[in-house]
């Protein structure tokens, strides 16, 4: 099977390289990589070039403007690469018969809901925020673009919502957290972190097993709701940060209010995990923490994000830039 995956050296898309390599069903050639310069979101039209030359049979559409405060600083660009990019590329698959997997967000939810279980993929979306409402966008264009190819269609579209992604590369809510309590320590002071924003800490490795899964089972159609088991706030998650590193910082459990952004995110943010092929769930967000934690001995060993933020971007609160 020839898989072609967008957004290659993203966290999401790098862990998806990665783990397809080692699928069988790819081949010796293993995946295709695709950068910017196969997809740009700024001119997607290019895509039908990469789409041509290379011919896969499948696309994992991972790229996205994932700065939330940045979409909704421009909405209508938000809009442009996370909606329209995505249309484009998928117009391009269903003429050609090609599969289509377009990864996306439980940001596409409310995040109100009082019930405290997990957003189901039949629950009414109603993202409350310009990032949601772009991601969300992406999802209609990719479903309107294979209804219209129809029944002269062979194609198949897949949507795989997840959340709160961690794992390299770059500075995830964990190094962030690590360079907000070196700060706080610095200083005398606690660590702030955000108790009323709840979600599931979801390994990008573990996401890009599970899309494998659904690959090698062709289960690919549908709507999945990819995240590790459980629930967390940011503070109960920073916490599992500093003490799976031996880290003695206190923290101090703020509302979200605390930090002001251009952005605000689900406060309920929990998906309702969909069953994979193998009936077999994706495991806790602990258990992937646990595996996690090597690297972020051997990230903060090294210096890896020494260039803390600033205490004012509130990097123990929300990511500035989105879990998915």
């Amino acid at each position: 099977m020839r898989v072609a995956v967008t957004g290659s050296t993203g966290r999401l898309g790098s862990a998806l390289v990665a783990a397809l390599a080692d699928a069988p069903f790819t081949g010796p050639r293993g995946p295709v990589a695709w950068t910017r310069a196969d997809l740009d979101l700024d001119a997607p039209a290019g895509v039908v070039q990469a789409l041509d030359r290379d011919r896969p049979e499948v696309v994992v559409h991972a790229a996205a403007w994932t700065d939330v405060d940045g979409c909704a600083r421009e909405p209508e660009l938000a809009l442009r690469r996370n909606g329209e990019a995505t249309g484009t590329l998928a117009a391009a698959c269903a003429e050609r018969g090609i599969d289509l997997l377009v990864v996306s967000t439980n940001e596409v939810f409310g995040g109100d809901r009082e019930d405290r279980t997990g957003y189901a993929p039949s629950d009414p979306t109603a993202p409350p925020n310009a990032y949601g409402r772009s991601k969300l966008a992406g999802e209609q264009a990719a479903t309107g673009a294979f209804e219209r190819a129809g029944a002269t269609g062979s194609a198949s579209l897949g949507l795989a919502r997840t959340a709160w992604l961690f794992g390299p590369p770059g500075r995830d809510f964990p190094h962030k957290i690590l360079d907000a309590a070196a700060r706080a320590l610095a200083e005398g002071q606690p660590l702030r972190a955000v108790d009323d924003e709840w979600g599931t800490p979801t390994y990008a490795a573990d996401v890009a097993d599970a899309i494998v899964e659904l690959l090698a089972e062709d289960a690919l159609a549908g709507v999945h709701h990819l995240v590790n088991g459980g629930i967390a706030t940011r503070a109960t998650w920073a916490e599992d940060v500093l003490g799976r590193l031996s880290i003695d910082a206190p923290v101090e459990p703020v509302p979200g209010t605390t930090w002001a952004r251009a952005s605000v995110p689900p406060r309920w943010g929990v998906l309702a995990a969909t069953p994979l092929p193998s009936g077999e769930p994706m495991r806790s967000w602990q258990a992937a923490m646990a595996d996690y934690a090597p690297i972020l001995r051997r990230d903060r060993a090294a210096g890896a994000g020494a260039m803390a933020a600033p205490a004012a971007s509130g990097v123990a609160g929300p990511n500035a830039t989105s879990p998915r």
